[in-house]
């Protein structure tokens, strides 16, 4: 028989709170460790195939000029410029990327794409090359398209090879040029180009030549910059 008196608590294990802070560290790092994974090495799914694509009228190379889509004698150019890393820019291409997709296809305006390569040193200019290699493919727009619709993925260059391959481009040529950094030079020419002409974030837009403010940078601004020149 037991003499323990059952109104004494038995004394409680007392947790160090340094004992907490570890464990939910292990846990944060954990499962930051487990997104970095899942954006490296996630599924690529393409959405844009059976969707027109714009002519390339002028494709990346050509030193200082960007990347130019749709029909030829359009009245109206929109100057892009962009980082396929900036979290602006997938917003912008969110709220403005049907609007400009319309615009081009219709016949209204051409597009000209400047991928810009300075906020993040690794994976911008690994994806603005990418994305030339693609536009010297005919998948200017698709393949920007396709990156900024699943922006959290990393876009490593194994998914930019299975994206091409998706699209239809993902040949031995369009590989080597992502493994080579073939048209570094250029998007070097691009950048200088860009700063030639005071760009000093993104995205930028140009509409023939004048800036859009950047409280117009909407779908609705875009259009009713453009139907001022259209008309």
């Amino acid at each position: 028989m037991s003499n323990a008196n059952p109104l004494l608590q038995q004394p409680k294990r007392r947790i160090s709170p340094g004992i907490i802070v570890v464990v939910v560290l292990v846990l944060a790092l954990a499962g930051g460790v487990g997104v970095q994974y899942y954006r490296g090495h996630s599924k690529v799914e393409v959405t844009s195939n059976g969707r027109p694509e714009p002519t390339v009228i002028t494709g990346p190379g050509t030193s200082g000029k960007g990347v130019t889509v749709g029909k030829a004698g359009a009245k109206v150019n929109i100057d892009l410029y962009l980082d396929f890393r900036c979290p602006h820019c997938a917003e912008f291409e969110e709220a403005s990327g049907s609007t400009i997709d319309k615009l081009v296809q219709d016949g209204t305006a051409t597009l000209t794409y400047w991928p810009l390569q300075f906020v993040n040193p690794d994976a911008s200019p690994r994806l603005a090359n990418a994305f030339a290699a693609a536009a010297a493919n005919g998948k200017a727009l698709s393949f920007a398209d396709e990156m900024y619709g699943d922006f959290s993925k990393s876009w490593t260059t194994d998914q930019l090879i299975e994206l091409g391959k998706q699209l239809g481009v993902g040949d031995e040529k369009f590989q080597q040029a992502l493994q080579g950094n073939t048209y570094a030079g250029w998007l070097e020419s691009v950048g200088k180009a860009a700063d030639d002409r005071g760009v000093t974030g993104t995205p930028t837009v140009y509409v023939n030549g004048k800036q859009l403010p950047t409280d117009q940078l909407s779908s609705e601004g875009l259009q009713n910059a453009v139907d001022a020149v259209a008309s």
